[in-house]
């Protein structure tokens, strides 16, 4: 039977609980501990695949195919824990669930409430998976008192007194404001925050109190009188250089020792923390420094890109080099010249998207990239963007482009290379989807192989022929035009096993030119980056020594 570590906040930010949550994973898997990280979300959406990147930033996707929060990436990045369907779930998908088996007739022709029906249906999710791992850390993500995550608090409550006792514990993050007028930090949100908590019938076992100025012993001696914990359990959280900093932040702090006192764990394994400073030594003494341009069309949030962001900080740690990765608006590229935005750079990447808008930014791009041979990766629409980038400046289709403009325009402009994928193998069965599909799931999702050409770039960057990787699209490039491209420099250098949807191009003669379909951002870690990335890296470095 696995324990439980419910995190919950107070008045602090996602990221803040969503690193704390892994970076208590990494610190109990390196004293010998298996963990599942799983996130509770208080939306109402049913499918996070359908949420803007503007609303909730990316958009992470698990090897069987769940879209889910964001937050589910740093637990993987972590913890090296594959997420699955069963790590995520929403206020949205439980009150679905509930209301498909009302139709049914599961309950018999009971009224519906959300006691017992709807919390019975979280302490069903919280259940699954229970006799796989040693600590189950789950992260309820919003604040205390929002009335979204009523019914998630109440399950909990519930949940804690059917298990025996001291087989689960409440781990809340809250935050001291400093006020600078009266030079002092102030514990009364703090103590508000415990006192909404305890009124719904929970008490932390363990404070983690993020701060930007050093919490004196008596504050803490403070918090812990005011809010019923030991001053032990009063865990400090100041802001950090870089989030990989946090296992070790914490466990200086106390954070692991803390939790495993609330168990009765003692005598506890001592942690082995060599990964992490490994990973500290390769971001504190980088041994040069390559600009990346990400060319993309939701610039405005960075979290729309979080995944790629961090694995250009992963594939720099593999060359000891610091990636200064900066954001460029594809659309501006559809007004001026891309030359003198990108000449400076060392490596430009276009990430994925959906819709028209910024599109024909991105393929100046790639055309700037493959002419001035400036290392290019394109990812998922940024793959597409260099096929159709090739097939009117090399093999001469002047109209090419991509059905999914033309479906969203209403009409038919373009000669499309690209189109909307209607049907795929799936393990032993085919899918098959329309156009007019609902939005939410139909995708083409999770891991899929590919079969890689030999002695393709590709096939040495990942020192083998078969890889399977994590996709999210529904448009895909068309094979049709594949002898026409190819003829002409761009190969198709990785493809499906059956043959049909091409997953990797490169450009022949190009130092480094690479558009992969799927993500492969999503499986990077600061211990393990991924190959791409860390070639792609390699590139730049390069390039950064000829200027």
């Amino acid at each position: 039977m696995a324990r439980y570590i419910f995190i919950t906040g107070g008045v602090v930010s996602s990221l803040g609980k969503g690193l704390a949550s892994a970076a208590l994973g990494a610190l109990l898997q390196a004293r010998g501990y298996t963990v599942r990280l799983r996130k509770l979300d208080p939306y109402l959406n049913v499918d996070p695949g359908t949420m803007s990147p503007f609303e909730h930033g990316e958009v992470f996707v698990t090897d069987d195919g769940a879209e889910t929060d964001l937050d589910l990436g740093h637990y993987e990045r972590f913890t090296g824990v594959s997420a699955r369907t069963t790590d995520s779930i929403s206020s949205g998908r439980i009150y679905s669930n509930v209301l498909e088996k009302e139709r049914r007739g599961d309950y018999l022709g009971k009224t519906i409430q959300v006691i017992p029906h709807v919390t019975n249906e979280i302490k069903d999710f919280l259940r699954v998976g229970d006799g796989e791992v040693d600590f189950m850390l789950c992260e309820i993500g919003g604040t205390v008192g929002d009335i979204e995550g009523l019914p998630f608090f109440e399950a909990i409550r519930q949940f804690i007194h059917e298990r025996p006792r001291g087989q689960s514990i409440l781990m809340h993050l809250t935050l001291l404001p400093y006020l600078a007028a009266s030079g002092e930090l102030k514990t009364k949100p703090t103590q508000h925050s415990v006192k909404e908590l305890q009124s719904i019938g929970l008490a932390p076992d363990v404070l983690v109190c993020r701060s930007e100025h050093p919490i004196p012993d008596r504050e803490r001696e403070k918090i812990a009188l005011f809010c019923n914990v030991r001053k032990e359990a009063v865990i400090p959280a100041y802001d950090l250089k870089t989030i990989y900093q946090a296992p070790l932040a914490y466990h200086e702090a106390g954070l692991d020792q803390a939790v495993l006192d609330a168990f009765g764990i003692t005598p506890a394994p001592k942690p082995n923390l060599a990964r992490w400073e490994d990973v500290m030594d390769r971001i504190s003494h980088p041994e040069g420094e390559v600009r990346v341009a990400i060319v993309g069309k939701y610039t405005q949030l960075e979290d729309a890109y979080k995944s790629i962001a961090e694995a250009l900080t992963h594939g720099g740690m593999a060359n000891r080099t610091k990636v200064r990765a900066e954001w460029i608006d594809a659309e501006i590229f559809e007004r001026e010249d891309p030359a003198p935005w990108l000449e400076n750079f060392h490596a430009i990447l276009v990430p994925g998207g959906f819709g028209e808008r910024g599109t024909e930014g991105k393929i100046r791009a790639a055309t700037f990239a493959r002419e001035k041979k400036i290392p290019y990766l394109g990812i998922c629409l940024g793959m597409q963007m260099a096929v159709i980038e090739a097939s009117r400046n090399l093999v001469g289709l002047k109209d090419a482009g991509s059905e999914e403009f033309d479906h969203e325009a209403g009409e038919k402009r373009f000669t499309p290379v690209v189109y909307h994928l209607k049907e795929w193998v799936q393990g032993n069965h085919t899918v098959r989807r329309k156009a007019d599909d609902a939005k939410g799931g139909t995708m083409r999702l999770g891991a899929y192989t590919a079969n890689l050409k030999e002695g393709s770039a590709v096939a040495r960057i990942y020192g083998t022929t078969v890889i399977e990787e994590r996709h999210r699209h529904r448009y895909e490039v068309d094979i049709q035009y594949r002898d026409q491209l190819e003829n002409c420099g761009l190969i198709f250098s990785g493809m499906s096993p059956d043959g049909k949807l091409p997953e990797i191009v490169e450009v022949k003669d190009h130092p480094w030119f690479i558009g992969v379909q799927f993500h492969p951002e999503l499986k990077s870690k600061p211990f393990a980056p991924h190959p791409l990335f860390a070639d792609f890296v390699r590139a730049a470095v390069e390039v950064s020594r000829l200027v």
